[in-house]
């Protein structure tokens, strides 16, 4: 197993969401778990020293928003992001919706549970900044608000 053929398996976890694969091929095994902020490479016991390598994170930069009435909604954990509650339904807030503080404003499925993210103030929804169904990391904008 080559180098290629890690990062193969890295992008195919990250793409997916998982967190942990053993894989065995041959004589060789290979255990990798993936952490939130960064990816970890660990040679399974028996094949020599332990080595970790890790990618750098994409974390978020830090900014204000240009309008200070913008509130950014961000994602309290690593997961799915659904705009609506089923395939076939309306999205809980569209760009243009008027929200209330406390209303759902999308799912973020985490290990099989299906989490609200609720409005922290009321507004107007500007912007949704991530696609339905993508991965979200801690911490990324979901949407923006312009606060009443």
């Amino acid at each position: 197993m080559d180098v290629k053929q890690i990062q193969e398996i890295a992008e195919v976890m990250r793409d997916n969401g998982l967190t942990l694969l053993e894989l065995t091929q041959g004589d060789v095994s290979l255990r990798m778990e993936r952490q939130p902020a960064q990816n970890i490479i660990i040679p399974a016991q028996g094949l020599g020293p332990a080595v970790a390598e890790t990618a750098p994170a994409a974390a978020p930069e830090p900014h204000a928003p240009a309008d200070p009435n913008c509130v950014e909604v961000k994602a309290p954990m690593v997961g799915v992001f659904y705009q609506a509650p089923a395939p076939d339904a309306e999205p809980f807030a569209p760009v243009g919706a008027h929200v209330n503080k406390g209303d759902t404003l999308c799912v973020i499925e985490a290990m099989k549970l299906m989490n609200e993210i609720n409005a922290e103030c009321s507004g107007k929804v500007a912007e949704v900044c991530v696609k339905n169904g993508q991965t979200v990391e801690y911490g990324q904008v979901l949407m923006k608000i312009i606060r009443e």
